[in-house]
C-alpha cells in the first residue's frame, strides 16, 4: 500500500512538473516529450523487475530484496523533492527504476507463496492484495496532487518519500512476525562459478550499452528522444530474450515448458492491455488538463485527481469480483477467457473518449464524466487481467525461475509502456479521434483473437486451473 502511495503520488504530478514552464515551477519540456518520458519512465520501472527477480532468486532472497528496493525508492522521491531541475529528475528516475524493480516482483511472489498449489482461494487472495495496492494509489493523487499543484511540486514529491518511509518501517517489523523465514534465502543460490559468469555478462552488457551511446554521440543523434527510443527497444527485446531462456533451459521440465508457451499468449494480451491502461498517466492526463472542464458542480477539480479514478474503481469493483470468483469456484471462466473479455472492455474504454470529441470538437472542454466513464470501463478490464495475471504467473512459473517468471508479468507492462513512449508522440488534439479509435480497434481485435485461442492455451496449461 505505501509503495503504491509513493509511486502514484509521484506519477500524479510528474507529467505536469515536466511540461509546466520554469516560471510555474516546472522543467519546461514540450508536452509530447513529457508524455514520452513519462511512458518510458514507467516502462523502465517494470523492466528493472528482471533484476529484482534475479537478485531475489539467486542472491538475497525475496524479503531482503524488497527492503533494499524500498530504500532506493524513498531516496528517489527525496531526489525529486530537491529543486535541482533536470539533474534531480534523472537521478530520481534511476533510483525509482532500480528500487521498484527490486520490490514489485518479489512482493507478489511472496503473496503467491501463502497458498498451496491447489488452493482455489489464490485468485481471491491476489484480488485482496490488489485492493491494498489500490488503497495507497487512491489516497496519493489526492494528497500529493493537492500539495504539488496548489503549493509546490517539490513539497508534493516529499510527501511521496514520507509514504515510502512509513512502508519500510511497517514492512521491517511486520515481516519478522508474519513472513516465512524461507523468504530470507534465495531459491536458486549462485554456485561458486556463477558469480564470475554474472560479472562477465554484466560487464559485456554495460560496455555494449555504453558503446551504443558513444556511437549516437559521434553521429550527433544523442538527444532525449533518441535515448528514449533506445530504451524502448531494450524494453521490448528483454521479454523476448527471457522467453527464449525459459523455453530452452535444462532446468525447465517438459510440462513446465508447456506452461511457458501458454503464458506467452497471455503475456502478449497483457502487454496490449497495459499499453492502454498506462496511458492514463500520459495521454489522459493531458486530456484532463487541456480538454476537460474541471469546474464541475461548483467544485474545482485538479487534473492530478483523475489519477484517483484507477484505484477508486478497483476498490469499488474488488468485493464484487472476489465474491464472484469464490462463488463460481471451479466453474469460473478460465484465465485466458478472463483475459479475452478484459481486452474487449479495454478497447471500449477508448471508444468512450472518442464520443465527446466527435460531438463537440477537439477545441471544446468536455464534461469530466467522459473521463470518469472511460476509467470505469477500463478498470473492469484491469480486474479481469491484473490480479488474474499475477495469480496465473505464480501457477505457471517453472520452479527454478519463480521470481524471474513473476518479473515477466511486469515486463508485459514494460513492453506496453515502451510502445507508448513512441505512440504518445502522435497524440495531439487535432488527431484525437484517429488516435483513440486506432488504439481501441487494436485492443478489440486482440480480444477476439484471444477468445479463439482460449482452448489451445488451456491445453498447454496442462491441468493448471
Amino acid at each position: 500500500m505505501w509503495e503504491r502511495f509513493s509511486y502514484y503520488g509521484m506519477r500524479a504530478i510528474l507529467i505536469y512538473y515536466m511540461y509546466y514552464s520554469v516560471t510555474q515551477g516546472g522543467l519546461g519540456f514540450d508536452q509530447a516529450t513529457a508524455a514520452s518520458v513519462m511512458s518510458i519512465y514507467g516502462s523502465m520501472v517494470y523492466l528493472s523487475s528482471v533484476l529484482g527477480g534475479y537478485l531475489s532468486d539467486r542472491v538475497w532472497g525475496s524479503r531482503r530484496t524488497v527492503f533494499i528496493g524500498g530504500v532506493l525508492i524513498m531516496f528517489g522521491h527525496i531526489a525529486l523533492s530537491v529543486p535541482a531541475g533536470r539533474i534531480a529528475l534523472f537521478i530520481s528516475i534511476l533510483l525509482i527504476v532500480l528500487g521498484t524493480g527490486l520490490l514489485k516482483p518479489n512482493v507478489s511472489e511472496m503473496v503467491g507463496g501463502l497458498y498451496d498449489a491447489g488452493d482455489t482461494r489464490r485468485d481471491s487472495g491476489f484480488t485482496i492484495f490488489v485492493f491494498g495496492i489500490n488503497l495507497g494509489s487512491l489516497v496519493a493523487p489526492l494528497l500529493v496532487g493537492w500539495l504539488g499543484l496548489n503549493y509546490n511540486f517539490h513539497l508534493g514529491f516529499s510527501l511521496a518519500a514520507i509514504g515510502m518511509f512509513l512502508g519500510l518501517v511497517q514492512y521491517w517489523y511486520g515481516g519478522k512476525k508474519y513472513l516465512s523465514k524461507d523468504s530470507l534465502y534465495p531459491t536458486d543460490p549462485l554456485e561458486p562459478g556463477d558469480m564470475k559468469k554474472l560479472t562477465v555478462r554484466s560487464t559485456v552488457g554495460l560496455v555494449a550499452f555504453a558503446l551504443v551511446i558513444l556511437l549516437m554521440f559521434l553521429l550527433g543523434s544523442l538527444n532525449l528522444n533518441n535515448f528514449v527510443l533506445l530504451l524502448s527497444v531494450i524494453a521490448i527485446a528483454t521479454p523476448v530474450v527471457y522467453f527464449v531462456i525459459f523455453l530452452t533451459s535444462k532446468k525447465v521440465t517438459a510440462t513446465e515448458r508447456k506452461h511457458v508457451w501458454a503464458y506467452l499468449g497471455l503475456f502478449i494480451a497483457a502487454a496490449i492491455f497495459w499499453a492502454i491502461e498506462e496511458q492514463g498517466s500520459s495521454v489522459l492526463a493531458l486530456f484532463a488538463a487541456n480538454q476537460t472542464n474541471n469546474h464541475f458542480l461548483g467544485m474545482h477539480i485538479l487534473p492530478s485527481w483523475y489519477q484517483m479514478l484507477n484505484p477508486l474503481f478497483i476498490l469499488i469493483y474488488t468485493p464484487f469480483f472476489a465474491a464472484l470468483w469464490n462463488r463460481l469456484g471451479k466453474n469460473q471462466p478460465s484465465s485466458p477467457a478472463k483475459f479475452a473479455t478484459g481486452m474487449l472492455f479495454a478497447g471500449a474504454s477508448y471508444l468512450i473518449i472518442v464520443i465527446p470529441v466527435v460531438m463537440f470538437g477537439s477545441g471544446a472542454k468536455v464534461s469530466p464524466l467522459w473521463l470518469v466513464g472511460s476509467w470505469a470501463v477500463v478498470e473492469i478490464a484491469e480486474l479481469l487481467i491484473s490480479p488474474i495475471g499475477l495469480s496465473v504467473t505464480t501457477k505457471l512459473a517453472p520452479k527454478a525461475f519463480q521470481s524471474q517468471m513473476m518479473s515477466m508479468w511486469f515486463l508485459a507492462d514494460a513492453a506496453g509502456q515502451a510502445v507508448n513512449s513512441q505512440i504518445v508522440k502522435l497524440y495531439t488534439p487535432e488527431n484525437e479521434v484517429g488516435y483513440f479509435m486506432g488504439v481501441a480497434i487494436v485492443a478489440i481485435v486482440a480480444g477476439l483473437i484471444m477468445f479463439v485461442l482460449v482452448k489451445p492455451i488451456k491445453n498447454l496449461m496442462a491441468g493448471i486451473k
